[in-house]
């Protein structure tokens, strides 16, 4: 796109720099088609945003995030695999089989999203520590498995219970016994939730290794680290748990604005629950050239946490103003929702397309980076990519 003049350019907020100029390449993970490497130790990779355009992302495209070493193909045999629940507002501790799960509870398939807490730490800046997600690290697959609420509750819960904790076979990258990978929860009231399952299945097929395969928690709306992949254990637990990255500044936020590059105490700061509402631009795929005299479909998705998205709307001219896209509904609650918009450009030159979701409490996407922490979560704003036409 060398040499285009950029259309709107007066329009162009002072600093923004082009989505073009910012575009780079990174080598590939084997088995994952087009998913860029962040980090190979532990195994983090996402897709690029034209990869994400399936309405039900495919096991191939969904993004990796592990906090340790996955357990090996040896380890994870569906035939011996068990999960034990127990903890300290567990009324009847109990060890089941993956084929007692499957024939004692209801099974259901629900499209489910499950997004990073640090997707889209890239634009932050200062830079904010840990993988530096773009826009990639979300999906919704279809997950196939059983009610954790079904599962917990033929185990008893006692009125203390405020939390639960997962555990799961992956291996501290010490390599150390004794430590935890990662081992986090979700308030008692997330895990009740008829949509939060223990998955067996990612679109009809056994899940990716890589994804959690063969039982994995999915706890839709939330940080995907609250997902528990290869769980063993699950511990209903009459405090907030308190396993590995639950401690500290890990999936917390300060519970005030801050100036970016503040160092806050952790007494100030307040652990993540529901992602805020968020939208990409999957098709066309940013860099793409379009004839003039053309109309041209943008199309996404669009996804709010807790809640359902209201509205999305679509600028070409940095922000000055916005087209309503069409939406569609969510295919159950927690599935992100496709938006559709045909634009006829002016002239030609370069553009850029930018869209702004707002969920049904009246929240909407940013226009900057919002909230800065120094761990990088939580940036929801506007996704915007780069067209030429001509």
């Amino acid at each position: 796109m060398q040499g285009l003049r950029i259309v709107f350019q007066d329009r162009l907020p002072p600093g923004l720099i082009p989505v073009a100029l910012a575009q780079s390449q990174v080598p590939e993970l084997a088995g994952k088609e087009g998913l860029i490497v962040l980090g190979d130790r532990p195994m983090n990779a996402e897709p690029p945003a034209h990869l994400l355009d399936d309405d039900i992302t495919p096991a191939t495209r969904l993004f990796v995030r592990n906090n340790g070493h996955p357990p090996s193909v040896e380890e994870t045999d569906p035939a011996k695999w068990t999960l034990r629940i127990d903890g300290e507002s567990c009324l009847r501790p109990r060890t089941f089989t993956l084929a007692q799960l499957q024939s004692e509870f209801p099974v259901h398939s629900l499209r489910l999203t499950i997004e990073c807490g640090g997707n889209g730490r890239a634009e932050f800046n200062p830079p904010a520590t840990g993988n530096q997600w773009t826009v990639g690290a979300v999906g919704c697959p279809e997950w196939t498995g059983v009610s954790l609420a079904d599962v917990m509750n033929s185990c008893g819960i006692s009125p203390t219970a405020k939390y639960i904790g997962y555990y799961g076979a992956d291996r501290h990258l010490t390599g150390n016994p004794d430590r935890q990978a990662i081992s986090r929860g979700v308030s008692i009231a997330k895990a009740l939730e008829p949509e939060s399952l223990l998955a067996f299945r990612m679109n009809g097929a056994d899940i990716p290794l890589q994804n959690g395969h063969p039982l994995r928690l999915v706890c839709s709306g939330w940080p995907a680290s609250v997902s528990g992949k290869w769980v063993k254990r699950i511990v209903i637990r009459d405090r907030i748990h308190d396993g590995e990255k639950m401690t500290g500044a890990s999936y917390k936020i300060p519970k005030f604005p801050v100036q970016p590059g503040t160092e806050v105490p952790e007494t100030d700061l307040a652990i993540i629950e529901a992602m805020p509402v968020k939208s990409l631009i999957t098709a066309p795929r940013s860099g793409s050239e379009h004839p003039l005299k053309t109309p041209l479909e943008l199309r996404g998705h669009a996804w709010a946490g807790d809640t359902k998205v209201a509205d999305v709307w679509v600028s070409i001219d940095f922000g000055v103003t916005w087209q309503r896209a069409s939406l569609s509904s969510p295919a159950n609650r927690f599935a992100w929702q496709r938006w559709r918009l045909p634009v006829t450009f002016p002239t030609t030159g370069y553009y850029e397309a930018w869209v702004r979701a707002v969920d049904g409490l009246g929240r909407s996407q940013p226009m900057v980076v919002p909230g800065w922490n120094s761990q990088g979560y939580l940036n929801n704003a506007c996704h915007r990519i780069a067209l030429q036409i001509s």
